[in-house]
């Protein structure tokens, strides 16, 4: 079955940076298109990255664009967001995301908490 885990969420003050991780399984990783969202508290999941699955082509949210970096490595089939410059708007709990047979599969989310 499909499984999403991600990791290397945490408390960071503003200026810092986290990379985050999706370890995928369960389906052809290279053939998909993988995303990250996240859901900040009282608001709702938004979309801030993408990447495609032949010639990684990426794409961002204007809130994050120029700051966050979506990256893949098919060989270990693990997705990555690089956040650098983080913000305190940033705190929210982050999710990677495919869609597998017109399913939309999540994991199980990495909070990261940005410290003013």
């Amino acid at each position: 079955q499909v499984q999403l885990v991600e990791s290397g969420g945490g408390l960071v003050q503003a200026g810092g940076s986290l990379r985050l991780s999706c370890a995928a399984s369960g389906f052809a990783f290279s053939l998909r298109p993988m995303s990250w969202y996240r859901r900040a508290p009282g608001k709702e999941r938004e979309f801030i990255a993408g990447i495609d699955s032949f010639r990684a082509d990426t794409n961002y949210a204007d809130s994050v664009k120029d700051r966050f970096t979506i990256s893949r490595d098919n060989a270990t089939k693990t997705l990555y967001l690089q956040m650098n410059s983080l913000k305190p708007e940033d705190t929210a709990l982050y999710y990677c995301s495919t869609n597998v047979g017109g399913l939309n599969y999540w994991g199980q989310g990495t909070q990261v908490t940005v410290s003013s």
